[in-house]
């Protein structure tokens, strides 16, 4: 690239793995992606949350050190990301009259009713993320930028991510600890659909769906702003319990399965369909249905996307999703998964290719790694606007509201 530019690192720190993607950014914020590690997190991370630190940190460091060799350059600091049951999202209202004599709106205003709308948080939990949706004046919506007009009376609506502040701490530790800077935190529904979501979608209205190894992330998009997100703490290892189960199997063998020979939805031609192995305690060989294996997959996820679209219903958001529904992650890989979306959402249903600039193919196709690209993808938007306000866990958003 010419001129001058800079490294960044997004770091996602999965149920399953850990990823690692390096871009260089230009002075506008373009981003060239130059390198990737993964690792598997052995067992490190639950429903997206660190439960052994010591193998978590193992993890950091071969994802990250696979992703230095692959870009040939040396990592000093990471943009992370981070999620899971803790994490909330809600809008809120803010209102503020404006005092001056001539009434002409100031950043003093802008500031104020910043302040105004957002939350008092219960003791322990923290705000991540404040999301301008849009500002009123004397009434008149969709005001994208208020300073200088004349008004008695100023609104803002706002979503807001917050968490609870001992659980961001973690991930972040894992990461200092390895004598890392984290630049800034951002949540994984965020982050991911920076990279899944093109601006057309997010102006239209798009669902982006998450679908992790131990947690799903999704996050509605409408008139280029986040208005709605959450976190369902069930994910892919929750189906492969349910093969286990159901099928009696360990879970590697259900796992294995999944992979191999799953679908969200049965597969006419499977009937009578078996796969053969021999038993994980070195008993008699197994023989497994392929239309019995799709029917519990079938049934978890139906279950999964059935309550989001509940969730949505209940919110009055399914009509605003005139771009349709995208899908990211590991899970986004699960055959017919896209049908069965569409049937459930009755909507326009695509599987997410990163929107982020240039780079290798197989990254940009890659849904597991849409976290870490959006990451990179954020940080470069930061860099390119330095009075843009940061996140991170010691350093929260004093009120300052940023684009979604």
């Amino acid at each position: 690239m010419f001129g001058r530019s800079e490294i960044i690192v997004g770091l996602e720190i999965g149920t399953a793995k850990v990823c690692a993607v390096v871009g260089e950014a230009d002075v506008d914020g373009a981003v060239q992606i130059i390198g990737v590690g993964t690792e598997p997190t052995r067992g490190a991370v639950r429903k997206g949350e660190i439960v052994n630190m010591d193998l978590a940190e193992e993890a950091i460091r071969a994802a990250l050190a696979t992703a230095e060799e692959s870009a040939d350059v040396e990592l000093r600091s990471v943009y992370l990301s981070v999620t899971g049951s803790h994490i909330e999202g809600n809008n809120y209202h803010g209102v503020h009259p404006i005092a001056s004599v001539d009434r002409e709106i100031e950043e003093e205003d802008i500031e104020a009713v910043a302040r105004k709308a957002r939350p008092q948080l219960s003791d322990g939990r923290e705000v991540l993320h404040v999301l301008r949706q849009g500002y009123r004046v004397d009434g008149q919506a969709g005001v994208d930028n208020p300073l200088g007009r004349f008004a008695s009376r100023l609104e803002v609506d706002v979503h807001v991510l917050s968490g609870q502040i001992t659980r961001l701490q973690n991930p972040v530790c894992a990461v200092k600890g390895l004598g890392l800077h984290v630049e800034d935190i951002a949540f994984a529904g965020r982050a991911s659909a920076r990279a899944a979501l093109s601006p057309e979608q997010c102006e239209l209205g798009a669902l982006l769906i998450d679908l992790g190894a131990g947690t799903t992330e999704y996050v509605v998009y409408h008139n280029r702003s986040l208005r709605h997100s959450r976190v369902i703490a069930v994910g892919g290892e929750h189906v492969s319990n349910d093969i286990s189960v159901g099928l009696k199997l360990s879970n590697a063998r259900a796992e294995r399965l999944k992979l191999e020979h799953g679908a969200a939805l049965p597969d006419p031609s499977a009937h009578g369909r078996t796969v053969s192995f021999t038993s994980d305690v070195g008993l008699d060989n197994r023989t497994v249905s392929v239309s019995h294996l799709h029917q519990v997959m079938h049934a978890r996820l139906e279950e999964l996307l059935m309550l989001i679209r509940d969730d949505l219903a209940r919110e009055g958001l399914l009509t605003h999703l005139c771009a349709g529904v995208v899908l990211t992650g590991g899970g986004a890989r699960v055959p017919a998964l896209e049908r069965l979306a569409t049937q459930v959402f009755q909507a326009s249903v695509q599987t997410a290719r990163a929107k982020v600039g240039s780079g290798p193919i197989s990254i940009l196709d890659e849904p597991e790694c849409s976290t870490a690209l959006g990451l990179v993808k954020l940080g470069a938007q930061q860099r390119a606007t330095p009075n843009q306000s940061r996140t991170g866990v010691f350093d929260w958003l004093a009120g300052k509201l940023v684009g979604a």
